[in-house]
């Protein structure tokens, strides 16, 4: 593998790359690493590799012909050669990437600099834009030097364990197993028993199985694309039912005051379906309570009956896990009968999210919602479903934060409540597993 680098700081990889593993590499041949001084490849007494963007605004960019001369330059014609870019908003780096860059023979690799390229480099000459996480450095040269030892490890013959790329975490979708070397006792700690059994086929279970409970704690996200057997699917569950995450969410479906197609304050019908699947989604995903906001008697009543049903009734009996969901639903006048109930058990005031299928100004992502609701502060959460055409205006105007819509890949919006109610509650409190 040869890999040219392109950059107006060269001097920044001469220790990086003379040290450890990437030095020993070179020497057998394995590698070959250049660095190219883009300043080489101006045409002025400056050596000027930037310039003002058009158009204005802050900060410069790297001028396109420098750039551009260097890459003819350095691209071999014959080898399978790949021009990554690195670049905040190129594709996040992973060890699926650095596999299949090792399989060409040249990477040459732009260290972006200032505020970026010239969009031209990235249209003419660039075949992958690649990103090393979601925050903002001052160029490409620490990227490029990830990159470049990612990549490496995965080269026949650079690491001296054939079997080490492949024990790695990441391997498989999952995290690598606690290791152990003597003494086998320090401060207490012993090291597993099962490690000094010198049964190997023990000790490969015992790994794997470690492996799995690491990544459930660390890297949750990780097990959804890991292929599991049966066996492990269970230890999965079993982590996922002694192990979840403390969060204090409850959900409420306002029949009152919602609007109608003309938009004028009304209040909507009980909904049979609607009460009973949100119930089943609200259980499923470790919702407190589910409340009905209905004020009219009538529709009180018909409630009530139904809830007894399930809950106390010949239905209790019959459908165990529809009494249980329902169980979970609680019915009240109004909203503000919620806030104070929540606020009576949790011992603070709940923060109050809307939902609408109407896009407005400031609204709150899914990923952000979630991350503040399992946040360490642990405050209470209460989600509020609109029916109807949705949530009167004074409501959406009170709230601590609007959602953002529930949307695909086409303008069609118009789910119904227990639709929208399940996808919110997936993407806000799934396991990701």
């Amino acid at each position: 593998m040869r890999y040219d680098i392109l950059t107006i700081f060269p001097e920044f990889f001469e220790s990086h790359f003379s040290i450890g593993l990437l030095n020993k590499a070179q020497e057998k041949g394995l590698i070959e690493l250049n660095t190219h001084d883009i300043r080489d490849y101006t045409d002025d007494k400056h050596r000027t590799v930037d310039d003002a963007p058009y158009g204005g605004g802050g900060g410069m960019l790297m001028k396109i012909a420098p750039v551009s001369a260097a890459i003819e330059k350095v691209k071999s014609k014959s080898a399978r050669s790949l021009v990554v870019l690195t670049t905040p908003d190129g594709e996040k780096f992973s060890d699926k990437t650095a596999r299949e860059l090792a399989d060409y023979e040249q990477i040459i690799i732009i260290c972006g600099r200032y505020e970026g390229v010239d969009e031209r480099i990235r249209e003419i000459y660039v075949d992958k834009e690649i990103s090393i996480g979601d925050y903002v450095l001052s160029g490409g040269e620490n990227a490029a030097s990830v990159i470049v030892e990612s990549v490496s490890r995965f080269i026949p013959g650079v690491l001296g364990n054939e079997l080490s790329p492949q024990n790695d975490s990441f391997n498989e979708g999952l995290l690598e197993y606690p290791q152990y070397t003597r003494p086998e006792e320090f401060e207490g700690k012993r090291v597993p028993d099962v490690l000094l059994s010198g049964n190997h086929k023990e000790i490969d279970e015992w790994r794997r199985k470690e492996s799995i409970k690491r990544t459930f704690s660390k890297r949750p996200d990780m097990l959804n694309k890991a292929i599991l057997k049966t066996d492990e699917i269970d230890l999965v569950k079993e982590l996922k039912e002694t192990n979840s995450p403390s969060f204090k969410a409850y959900i409420a479906l306002i029949h009152y005051p919602v609007y109608n197609n003309r938009f004028e304050i009304i209040t909507t019908a009980f909904t049979n379906l609607d009460v009973h699947d949100i119930a089943r989604s609200a259980v499923t995903y470790g919702i407190e309570k589910f409340y009905l906001v209905q004020p009219n008697a009538e529709q009180q009543k018909l409630v009530n009956r139904v809830l007894k049903h399930w809950t106390m009734g010949e239905g209790a009996s019959f459908n165990k896990s529809r009494s249980e969901a329902l169980n979970l639903v609680a019915l009240r006048d109004t909203l503000q009968d919620v806030t104070q109930e929540i606020e009576e058990i949790e011992g603070q005031k709940p923060v109050t999210v809307v939902t609408d299928a109407r896009s407005t100004d400031n609204m709150i992502g899914f990923s952000d919602l979630r991350e503040l609701i399992f946040s360490e502060e642990q405050k209470p959460y209460l989600i509020l479903l609109g029916t109807g055409w949705g949530l009167a205006k004074e409501i959406m105007e009170s709230a601590d934060y609007t959602l953002k819509p529930v949307s695909g890949y086409t303008n069609y919006n118009h789910l119904s409540v227990r639709s929208a109610a399940a996808i919110i509650l997936d993407r806000l409190f799934s396991c990701k597993i």
